[in-house]
């Protein structure tokens, strides 16, 4: 499969051939779902905490004698019926740490870079050219392509500070290296730009 490069002015520049076994398989939409839920889930702290009636502090002695005063029995003033009592059935602290096997992580990162392959949601870069930090170059630059409005996430093979410093004030453009990229980053952002380097190396990182 080859798909066609862009110059940094804007220009359409040569095709790049890249792995049908990454770039034009059938997606499976299961496995993906459960890569994004199995990351969403490993960003749960999972700190959560009730006190029950056995953690909150007092409520040793019986607040009244069990009969004679016409009022319900009480033997604490913590139970869980009264202002200030413990919480039945609360949270607690717990992993929601999930496992996935490499290769099901590696079919969801495949399906996704299929399916925005095949509706034209990847671009490629020859490189990043930027002499210095300015957002309103990177900006331009987006604006050529007509993806300005989109959400982005520019994919090089390593980040160059200026780069960094060019998109960081743009709110829907996110930066990552284009082999730490996960499937949930892939599946979260409209378009993908990688430079040249960048999805070579996730061609290959992928292909082991």
């Amino acid at each position: 499969m080859n798909i066609n490069t862009i110059k940094p002015d804007g220009t359409k520049g040569s095709a790049l051939k890249v792995n049908n076994e990454i770039f034009k398989i059938e997606p499976n939409e299961a496995v993906v779902y459960q890569a994004v839920m199995q990351e969403l889930h490993n960003q749960r702290q999972g700190t959560h905490s009730a006190k029950s009636r056995g953690m909150v502090k007092g409520g040793g002695r019986k607040p009244w004698r069990q009969k004679g005063r016409g009022v319900a029995r009480a033997g604490t003033i913590r139970s869980p019926l009264w202002k200030g009592g413990g919480t039945v059935f609360g949270p607690e602290p717990h992993s929601y740490k999930k496992r996935m096997p490499k290769k099901m992580k590696q079919l969801a990162r495949k399906s996704i870079l299929s399916y925005k392959a095949s509706k034209g949601e990847i671009f490629i870069v020859n490189e990043f050219i930027q002499l210095e930090p300015k957002t309103a170059i990177f900006y331009e630059f987006l604006k050529s392509l007509d993806i300005q409005k989109q959400k982005v996430l520019v994919l090089p093979e390593k980040i160059e500070k200026n780069v960094s410093l060019s998109v960081r004030n743009l709110y829907n453009v996110d930066i990552n290296k284009a082999d730490s990229a996960s499937t949930y980053d892939l599946i979260n952002h409209d378009i993908l730009l990688f430079d040249k380097p960048g999805i070579l190396s996730l061609n290959e990182k992928l292909s082991n």
